[in-house]
This record gives structure tokens, C-alpha cells and sequence, in this order.
């Protein structure tokens, strides 16, 4: 069987904040906008029977305190579904009276000690949310390098899930090969990278709700499903089924995640979802290769996105 992590990072949106809305908009637009944010996923995983790690990002908190990102947190437990930690760093530095103040952005542009320290304050912060303790990391922007790995090692995470070849070299910067989508020890934790396709020759994309279409989501699966991979990644977001400005749904991404749903169900004995806290363990030296390029089905994507962003993405 093949092991399906369908994770969901969760955060407030910096641009947002930026544009100076209020919390209770930057909540509303982040984490349940347009009707299908966190409470619709939930309700559709919970249909389906199905598994997921929500990767939650507390820092907003040090800005407009813990009931900020609480409330998610209590609604993903109450689901039965997971939390683990996800940093968005550049909240650190943020202020409610002045939106242009922020720390740096990406977590590659600390050093060990300065991500040792944000990754420990953020477990705390987490944890004060009401969320078991992690065992499971993953960077905002997957900005992740060995120095993260060693400091997420040293505070007792047991699993990283940063590494992105699709985003290499910046700002995925872990020491691992662009197309590793096995999990591998590495650092003192275990790495469960983002799973990947080759959408053209040379050309990795990753596993994402709103980067692939239905067909190629289900070729991909189909892949590792055959090939006996130990793990397939995806990613999604609180606030990516509707469009940029949070407004309204984006219909596409909307019957993405529902087909991907759907096709987890349907595949259950063979692609089984699964959570980072049953603490899962995989054979050392496996290997896996991203699912070769396709031209139909790029050129298919590639009109489906053509579509969500001139007519899905416009404002309500």
C-alpha cells in the first residue's frame, strides 16, 4: 500500500494584513472564505472517511493573539483530523499599527539558533491553540534547509515535510536531490517530501490542489498506486479553493479537491490517507521517480488554469 498524506497548510494571509483588513476579514478570507475554507474541507473529508494533516501556522498570534488561529485549531481536533506546525516567520516582526513592518520571510534566512528559537516558540504557540504537540514540521514556502531539519531533530520532531524540488533551489534549500519524493532519514528526521510530477521534460511541478488538474492527479496517484512508492504528498491550503482575493469559490479548485476526494475514497485499500502522529514508518533507501510528462494532459491543465484565472479568479 501506498501511504497518502493530504495536508493542508493553514494560515492567515500576509497580503491581507498588508492591504490592512481587519482580523475578523483576514480570518474570514484566510481560513473560511467564500464557504469553502477549513469548515467545507472538513465536512468533505469527513464524507469521504478520509484522513488529513492540517500544517497550521500559529505565529499570527504574537500579532492579534491566541484566539486567532484557536478556533481552527479546536475545529480541526473536534474533526478527529491532525494538527502539526507550519511558520510563516516574517509574522515575528509584524505590528497591528504599522502593516509594512515584518520580519524576513522565508526560514532559510535564519540561522540555526534563529530557527531553532521560531520553531520552538511556534510549538508553544500551537500547543497554547490547543493542539497536541507536533511531530510534524513543515516551512512556510517550503523555505526549509539542513540547519531546519537539525534544529527540528534537537527539539524531538519526528518527521520534516518541506522538501520541494519543484522550488529548488530557493527557497527549498534541504541537501537532497530535486526529484526526491521518497521518504528518506536525513538530518536526524525522517523527510516526507511533496510529491512531483514531470509536466515536460526537465520540468517539475508538484503535487498541489490548484497546480494540477483532475487528470493529472489521478495519473500521478495511479503511478505511485503501480509502482509500490512508500508515500504520496499533497498539498492544499485553507484558502485555496477560492480565488486570490478570498471572495468567492473558484469552481475549479473546488471540483479538484471534491474529484481528489473521491478518487482517495475510491482507492482506499490500495492508497490508504494517513496522519504523521500514528508516527508511520518507512523501509530505509526506497525509491520513487515523479510521474513522466504527458503532453495531453499538460495542455489540458494548462487550458484549465487558463479558465480559473480569467473567469474563476475575478473578484465577487
Amino acid at each position: 500500500m501506498t501511504a497518502v498524506f493530504l495536508t493542508i497548510d493553514t494560515e492567515l494571509m500576509w497580503r491581507h494584513h498588508a492591504a490592512g483588513l481587519s482580523l475578523a476579514d483576514q480570518m474570514e478570507r484566510s481560513l473560511e472564505p467564500a464557504g469553502v475554507g477549513i469548515a467545507y474541507q472538513l465536512a468533505t473529508l469527513a464524507r469521504h472517511d478520509l484522513k488529513a494533516t492540517f500544517f497550521v501556522d500559529p505565529m499570527p498570534t504574537m500579532v492579534f493573539g491566541l484566539d486567532a488561529i484557536r478556533p481552527v485549531v479546536e475545529s480541526v481536533v473536534a474533526a478527529g483530523q491532525e494538527v502539526q506546525l507550519h511558520l510563516h516567520p516574517n509574522w515575528a516582526g509584524a505590528r497591528t499599527d504599522d502593516v509594512t513592518r515584518h520580519a524576513r520571510f522565508e526560514l532559510v534566512e535564519y540561522n540555526l539558533d534563529e530557527q531553532r528559537a521560531l520553531i520552538a516558540g511556534a510549538r508553544d504557540l500551537l500547543r497554547a491553540c490547543g493542539a497536541p504537540d507536533p511531530v510534524a514540521f513543515r516551512a512556510g514556502s517550503y523555505a526549509a534547509n539542513n540547519d531546519t531539519l537539525i534544529a527540528l531533530a534537537e527539539l524531538g520532531f519526528a518527521y520534516d515535510s518541506s522538501h520541494n524540488g519543484a522550488d529548488a533551489p530557493w527557497p527549498s534549500q534541504i541537501g537532497l536531490p530535486r526529484r526526491q519524493i521518497a521518504p528518506v532519514k536525513h538530518r536526524g528526521v525522517i523527510e516526507v517530501p511533496v510529491t512531483l510530477i514531470e509536466d515536460a521534460p526537465g520540468s517539475l511541478r508538484h503535487f498541489q490542489i490548484c497546480a494540477l488538474s483532475q487528470g493529472e492527479m489521478r495519473a500521478a496517484l495511479d503511478h505511485a498506486a503501480t509502482a509500490g512508492h512508500e508515500a504520496v504528498t499533497i498539498v492544499g491550503h485553507s484558502f485555496e479553493l477560492a480565488n486570490r482575493a478570498g471572495t468567492r469559490a473558484n469552481r475549479v479548485h473546488v471540483g479538484r479537491f471534491e474529484a481528489l476526494c473521491r478518487m482517495l475514497a475510491d482507492a482506499r485499500e490500495t492508497l490508504p490517507t494517513a496522519q504523521f502522529r500514528e508516527l508511520p514508518r518507512f523501509p530505509r533507501d526506497s525509491e520513487a521517480t515523479p510521474l513522466g510528462p504527458n503532453q495531453l494532459r499538460t495542455r489540458w491543465r494548462q487550458a484549465e488554469q487558463l479558465w480559473s484565472n480569467l473567469i474563476e479568479e475575478r473578484a465577487a
